[in-house]
């Protein structure tokens, strides 16, 4: 990315997440769990869940819309619609395709890209390209997932985790210094088995055995992927930030994927990071994958944590197992 002529930013930012919003008191009626049990292991006290049969596609024309609307721009001046999804309206089209129509970007064309929870990180490298390669003036990328529509509420191993929610960011190239500075991000595929919705694809189509054993909802080894992330978060961290020189106290805000309170405080540990340069919303919103960044940048937003030229860094990780960071320079929204 340092070769490049042009730097990408970020131009604005937009958010939305149900209404309905799920309480570990409502768990407690559903599954054997309690509030105690929920808030001590993951920090979250609430999730928001759409109404059954809520397309991903509205979340995210939503989140897209006020990202637009946030800028004054009309949906015609798009170029191009990147959606990070695990929970698309159908495999096939792709969200992105639907979104497109539903907020009348005409001249756009679109794509879907899965990887998860770090999903919106590698959404948001793929816009940063097009834009600093001066392919596109106007990318918008949206992380969005229904995770209700594909969890098993009978398992309160997985079902407390997740929340439903959708984030969009506006990319164009920068008038200034601010920008995206640089990424990395890498996959270790031989972990995929510990994150995975099993059925619904070419190795497990649907069939009444998938079906009746739950085989296409979340399935996660939580031990397994909670190292994981803790090791990882830090160590994509720190290879970016020497990368380019730098220090995690240069930071002035990290944004890590909301996954669980525990990883991401191990991480801030790890970086040397005091409390007030983390970004930390899992207790209202839970784990919403491809949107937990985007929503995460609208609470420092609310905040007053984030303001121009602010050095900011992204860190996820997913399932695939997916490690995706990102360093940039707040450039500045409407908000």
């Amino acid at each position: 990315m340092g070769s490049a002529t042009t730097r990408a930013a970020i131009t604005a930012l937009g958010r939305y997440v149900p209404e309905r919003v799920l309480t570990n008191a409502d768990l407690e009626k559903i599954v054997d769990t309690s509030d105690e049990w929920i808030r001590t292991r993951t920090g979250i006290r609430q999730r928001h869940v759409a109404e059954p049969g809520t397309p991903t596609s509205d979340l995210a024309a939503r989140a897209a819309r006020m990202a637009l609307e946030k800028r004054g721009i009309g949906p015609e001046e798009l170029d191009l619609i990147i959606v990070g999804t695990v929970t698309p309206d159908t495999i096939f089209p792709a969200t992105a395709c639907v979104v497109q129509d539903k907020i009348g970007a005409k001249k756009a064309w679109a794509f879907d890209i899965s990887a998860a929870c770090s999903g919106f990180v590698y959404a948001l490298t793929m816009g940063v390209q097009f834009v600093q390669s001066g392919a596109h003036k106007k990318v918008l990328v949206i992380g969005a997932d229904v995770m209700s529509s594909i969890i098993d509420y009978t398992d309160r191993t997985t079902c407390v985790l997740f929340g439903d929610g959708a984030g969009a960011v506006l990319l164009e190239p920068a008038t200034d210094d601010n920008g995206f500075v640089d990424f990395y991000h890498e996959v270790d595929g031989s972990g995929g088995r510990y994150l995975i919705m099993p059925a619904g694809g070419s190795a497990r189509p649907a069939s009444h055995e998938t079906v009746d054993q739950r085989m296409h909802c979340v399935q996660q080894d939580g031990p397994h992927v909670f190292k994981y992330a803790v090791r990882k978060f830090a160590e994509a961290s720190h290879i970016l930030l020497r990368r380019n020189g730098l220090e995690p106290s240069q930071l002035d805000l990290f944004v890590a994927h909301q996954a669980n309170l525990r990883i991401i405080e191990a991480s801030r540990e790890r970086l040397g990071l005091p409390d007030e340069k983390v970004i930390k919303n899992i207790d209202r919103y839970g784990n919403t994958t491809a949107a937990t960044i985007p929503l995460a940048l609208g609470t420092a937003l609310d905040e007053g944590r984030l303001k121009k030229g602010h050095l900011v860094l992204l860190a996820s990780v997913g399932a695939g197992l997916t490690v995706g960071s990102m360093l940039f320079r707040w450039s500045g929204v409407p908000w």
